[in-house]
């Protein structure tokens, strides 16, 4: 988590390279090529300079849709929500969300929009400036309604943290606080929106967890969403229809943080603060294996089509592709170097990934060259 106040972070040797060639950001594209410990270059890393981003933007929550290829990013403290295409690079910004200065331990950072998520033609915005949430037009890109789900003046406690569609009960599932940041949930509970009419949200009800959520992940193969407790160290599965939380299993972390799913193998990936442990879903959360990743883990990501993990961590300044077996067991494929504060990765349908780096207001793309591609 970032907010307005970080301390900046020197560059690496790799993005001082790419900055001294793109030092204005004129286009807001940087392209590096990068190389493996043979030397030969194996991926490509691109910097997307966000529109309106002077130094740091808080970014946190982003996602991409598979369906549009496109890449929305919340950029809170500009009161924007940046669109990515992935077909060209290009970057535009939906202006026009309300921002504020929130109370955070004494200071009052900047706060706007904050979370997102893909609804049914429709795409949902999360405020920790005014604890609204935002409803889209994907197609006509222009701000609907907004529903209040807490008062302002309550802070961040109350504010939307994660916002999750879970199409096939039609709800808008939204955790609040920022426990990461050591602000923990007000309410304890996931609240649920009914999205039945997905330009209209309405409020239906709470689910109990009795600690803060923190990341999450659907598995409509099952019927089951998953989230950690941060205060618990815990992750539990929760039944879409009847809202009753049916399992809760330890993965080791003292602070669990972003979830992702295989649902056709069953396999749910934890990250930790340095690692990311797989566990079997389908067999009571039996541990599976892990895999350190470097500290500084927050949102992680998995493409099931290339069996392939992928975790970005903040203080290591790596981004690490690893390989999924047939018995849960990740195997490292890839250590990019990134920047230090990158952190949060969403990977595409090609296998390209996206890591936030809230510093210095920007998306880094990382994008792997084929055998064929760096053999000639």
């Amino acid at each position: 988590m970032n907010y307005a106040g970080s301390r900046p972070v020197a560059f690496s040797k790799t993005w001082m390279l790419c900055g001294a060639l793109y030092a204005p950001f004129s286009m807001g594209i940087c392209s590096a090529a990068s190389a493996d410990s043979t030397g030969n270059a194996r991926f490509v890393v691109q910097e997307l300079a966000l529109p309106g981003a002077n130094g740091l933007v808080s970014l946190d929550y982003f996602a991409f849709d598979p369906a549009s290829h496109r890449l929305w990013v919340p950029a809170s403290n500009t009161g924007s929500l940046d669109i990515i295409d992935g077909n060209t690079n290009q970057v535009s910004a939906l202006a026009g969300f309300p921002t504020a200065q929130v109370e955070y331990k004494g200071k009052h950072p900047v706060f706007g929009p904050s979370s997102v998520t893909l609804g049914d033609g429709v795409v949902y915005v999360g405020n920790r400036g005014n604890s609204t949430v935002c409803v889209i037009d994907a197609h006509a890109l222009k701000i609907g309604e907004c529903l209040a789900i807490g008062s302002p003046a309550e802070g961040l406690s109350a504010a939307p943290d994660a916002l999750t569609y879970v199409a096939a009960v039609r709800e808008l599932w939204v955790t609040r606080g920022v426990p990461p940041m050591e602000v923990p949930s007000s309410d304890r509970a996931i609240t649920v929106l009914d999205a039945s009419e997905p330009a209209h949200l309405r409020p239906k009800g709470k689910i109990a967890l009795g600690a803060s959520a923190e990341g999450f992940a659907v598995d409509n193969q099952r019927g089951r969403f998953y989230t950690s407790l941060e205060e618990r160290g815990e992750t539990v599965s929760i039944d879409m229809h009847s809202h009753e939380i049916v399992a809760r299993w330890h993965s080791g972390c003292d602070e669990p943080h972003g979830l992702a799913l295989d649902a056709a193998r069953g396999i749910l990936f934890v990250a930790c603060t340095a690692r990311v442990v797989t566990m079997d879903v389908a067999r009571g959360g039996r541990i599976l294996g892990s895999i350190d990743t470097g500290a500084g883990l927050d949102n992680i990501d998995y493409l099931p089509s290339m069996k392939m993990l992928y975790a970005a961590a903040a203080e290591a300044a790596v981004l690490t592709l690893a390989r999924v077996d047939e018995h849960g067991i990740p195997t490292r494929v890839a250590v990019i170097p990134t920047v230090k504060g990158a952190r949060g990765v969403v990977v595409d349908s090609e296998g390209n990934a996206y890591v936030i780096d809230p510093l210095r207001g920007r998306v880094l793309k990382v994008t792997l060259r084929s055998e064929r591609t760096h053999q000639g």
